[in-house]
């Protein structure tokens, strides 16, 4: 299958440098360029892409908003934020906005080629690493207080096993990390992460960071 993308990003140069990367790839084909937020929604609506390629400051509608607008419009279109260190808290909102994972604009053209096929194909692409430094960064946006009822009413959905899978996954942990915590086959802790995502209602992994610090299951260091 071929793997059909749009860029979304304000600088003309990044653009024609992410085509030309993924023009070359037997497996991918760029489909569109935009050059800020309504344009990206505009010609999602038109196109129907499988991935776009979201920049997340943007003159008028910026990457956020128009990550929240075209998962309404698209959501079979998948969203991978492309971000900086010092735009985490715009990062973070994405995620939350339905994105399924973000990127350094300074990654290496293999590690953003296998991002885009792993969005794609319906996985998050969640870097431990980079999910730790970017909850640090942010913290002051997450909640203070106690769980809401609706949040302990869902985590009551849970088993045991799946609230101590969720945790590592809110900690940051990858599959194979959870396994090696848990003691558990990491195909095992794969399908307590299925059955978690379909339990609460949550689209991937990085909904499932997210609802676990909204939750208070996991707190900021």
């Amino acid at each position: 299958m071929t793997i059909r993308i749009l860029i979304a990003d304000d600088e003309a140069l990044l653009r024609m440098a992410f085509s030309a990367i993924l023009d070359a790839q037997p497996d991918m084909t760029p489909v569109g360029e935009a050059a800020d937020g309504s344009e990206a929604v505009r010609l999602t609506r038109e196109l129907r892409p499988d991935v776009v390629l979201m920049d997340v400051r943007m003159p008028g509608t910026d990457g956020i908003e128009a990550t929240q607008r075209l998962t309404r419009v698209s959501p079979r279109s998948k969203v991978l934020i492309l971000t900086t260190f010092d735009l985490d808290e715009y990062a973070f909102a994405s995620l939350a906005a339905g994105a399924s994972g973000f990127l350094l604009k300074n990654t290496r053209p293999e590690e953003l080629l296998a991002a885009i096929r792993n969005v794609a194909a319906g996985d998050a692409v969640l870097s431990p690493r980079i999910t730790r430094r970017l909850l640090d960064n942010v913290r002051h946006h997450l909640p203070h207080g106690a769980s809401t009822d609706h949040h302990l009413e869902r985590l009551g959905r849970l088993s045991t096993r799946e609230r101590d899978v969720l945790v590592k996954v809110g900690k940051g942990l990858s599959n194979a990390e959870i396994a090696a915590a848990l003691h558990l086959a990491e195909a095992t802790v794969k399908a307590h992460l299925g059955r978690i995502l379909q339990k609460l209602g949550l689209r991937d992994r990085i909904q499932a960071v997210v609802f676990a610090y909204d939750s208070r299951l996991v707190h900021p260091a």
